[in-house]
């Protein structure tokens, strides 16, 4: 019996990894709903990297398997094996594709980046971030929020500078020097995020925004470095003290997202998270007249504050409704000291 050619072989299984590694890189399934218009972007760039990772992983096991049967030790065979000095044309080889990979991967990421618009934070006009005079307390999804009578606390907290952000994602290549529809200025403090709308004069603790209107997020942050993370907007940036950035998108799918803290601030980090409520514009406007007419009343000032100054039952207060029981059962549970 004629036995097959290996370069035969080598094609067919070329041509099996490479059916198979671009159907898993499509039909991973390993990230949440795409709802921003970046998030495409992103996508298919990670898809890329599935296949080729997949096209590796396939290739480097399956030779491993391969060779683990073709030259394993038969019964009674104690000579020794083949002394191999080494492959010259091998090694050039297996050091030339990944380092072309890496080289097409980087291009590819350079021009993803463009075009979600991370060479050009700060090319358009934006209202200055500032903080606003009152802040919403204990809104769902936020950070742990105590009322203050006196407002000295929040006059007293650094504002980011007036100056354009160089740092962060900013008008893609179609709305460049076009203002954007919303600005939001997005204040980062451990631990929780404020937001506040500065043409309304309205702030909160939850970020709602119309679906398809490009959205201009000012970052900035008190402290600490925070980072601004909505995994389903596949958009990430950090809040830096004294350093404005910026992160400017457009959301495409109605619903509620997580808001993320991404980078380690502090010992509650955890529970530094807050939402995104992407609406139909009619409801935005709803939310937005409802929010102006609460703002509108002597509300005291909110302002987040740290965890660790709480006591245990002062700290889990807010969660008790989710478990059903009540203050005075919570007081019970807890040891007296």
């Amino acid at each position: 019996m004629q036995q097959i050619p290996v370069s035969l072989l080598t094609l067919v299984a070329g041509v099996v990894i490479t059916i198979v590694s671009i159907w898993v890189g499509q039909n991973h399934n390993l990230l949440p709903v795409q709802a921003s218009q970046q998030a495409p972007l992103v996508d298919g760039f990670f898809n890329i990297m599935v296949s080729i990772a997949t096209a590796l992983f396939l290739v480097v096991e399956g030779t491993i398997l391969i060779f683990l049967v073709q030259f394993r030790r038969r019964r009674g065979d104690d000579t020794d094996g083949v002394d191999v000095e080494g492959n010259f044309p091998l090694e050039i080889f297996w050091t030339a594709i990944p380092a072309l990979i890496v080289l097409i991967l980087g291009i590819y990421s350079v021009d993803v980046f463009q075009q979600m618009g991370g060479f050009e934070p700060g090319s358009h006009p934006h209202l200055p971030h500032t903080h606003s005079k009152a802040h919403v307390a204990q809104t769902s999804g936020s950070a742990i929020a105590a009322t203050l009578s006196n407002t000295s606390a929040m006059e007293s907290e650094k504002t980011a500078p007036a100056s354009l952000p160089e740092i962060g994602i900013g008008a893609n290549p179609q709305e460049l020097g076009k203002p954007a529809d919303l600005v939001v200025n997005v204040t980062g403090m451990q631990f929780a995020w404020l937001f506040d709308y500065p043409k309304s004069g309205v702030s909160t603790g939850e970020l709602h925004i119309p679906v398809g209107a490009d959205v201009e997020l000012n970052l900035s942050a008190t402290d600490v470095i925070h980072s601004f993370w909505v995994p389903q907007f596949r958009l990430k940036q950090d809040a830096i003290p004294g350093i404005p950035t910026e992160l400017r998108f457009v959301a495409t799918k109605v619903g509620t997202y997580p808001v993320v803290c991404a980078e380690l601030c502090g010992g509650y980090h955890g529970s530094m998270r807050s939402q995104v409520v992407v609406q139909t514009q009619e409801e935005f406007n709803n939310w937005l007249q409802e929010n102006l007419v609460a703002n509108q009343q002597e509300l005291k000032e909110a302002v987040a504050v740290n965890p660790t100054n709480l006591s245990t039952s002062e700290f889990l207060a807010p969660y008790t409704r989710n478990l059903g029981i009540n203050s005075e059962t919570l007081k019970k549970l807890l040891p007296v000291r």
